[in-house]
């Protein structure tokens, strides 16, 4: 299994000609007013017959309607408490339960629990195959439940994890100054817990925005630093690079 982050939370996932990619992010269009314009151009999604999607949750920044129209029917794969609302929004995904595990290709992918910071769905995903094992914890705060993901399907070879921490301003809801994702520091604690070997830095530096969207400052050196300090392989590559 070949890993390479795309842009934002995006990662994708290869084993010979099939490919799974987890929170593919290709139109910012709608984005700007609550995370900014961001940084760099987003780097291009290639989708065919073999490609499958896993979405973590509804928030546009991780659930890009446009590239999802791409994908052939029922190959995008969603928690079910949200493919109703995908439905309405014309994409065709299959829906599956927490903990129940497909088969795809050389893959197997479970949804798992996942923890939003304003409550809404949101799932992360182990994808396996013969190549490894790894999860993708979407735009996830701090949660109990990291040990029992790590009982029932860890170790981990690798950990996707947000890092930005970041403090947001959102209309309707009373702002607090308590971190929306993970922190540095908590997405490192996080891949101690679930047992991964490398604990790789996402959801982080492309969306500046304050003060409505308010990141970490230093938050990838303050994510290497924390690898270092609890003796973890902790990484950054840049997107589009390998993982």
């Amino acid at each position: 299994m070949v890993l390479r982050r795309l842009s934002w939370a995006g990662v994708e996932a290869t084993d010979g000609p099939w490919r799974v990619l987890v929170d593919p992010l290709e139109d910012a269009a709608p984005l700007p007013s609550f995370l900014g314009t961001p940084r760099a151009a987003l780097v291009p999604v290639t989708v065919d017959d073999r490609t499958w999607v896993l979405v973590t949750h509804l928030h546009r920044d991780h659930c890009d309607r446009r590239l999802l129209a791409r994908v052939p029917a029922r190959q995008t794969l969603c928690h079910e408490r949200i493919s109703a609302t995908l439905a309405e929004d014309g994409v065709s995904a299959a829906s599956v339960q927490l903990w129940e595990t497909t088969a795809i290709g050389p893959f197997r992918v479970t949804p798992v629990p996942s923890q939003d910071w304003r409550g809404d769905d949101q799932v992360a995903w182990i994808v396996e195959s013969e190549g490894g094992r790894m999860i993708h914890c979407g735009d996830t705060i701090w949660h109990g439940r990291w040990y029992e993901i790590a009982r029932r399907h860890g170790p981990f070879e690798t950990a996707f994890l947000p890092i930005n921490g970041v403090i947001p301003r959102l209309d309707g809801f009373t702002p607090t100054d308590v971190p929306a994702t993970l922190t540095p520091e908590q997405a490192v604690e996080a891949a101690v817990v679930l047992g991964a070997g490398t604990a790789c830095a996402i959801h982080h530096t492309l969306f500046p925005n304050p003060p409505r969207y308010t990141e970490q400052p230093d938050a990838v050196e303050r994510f290497l630093a924390a690898g270092k300090r609890r003796r973890i392989k902790a990484i950054a590559p840049g997107d589009g690079e390998a993982a």
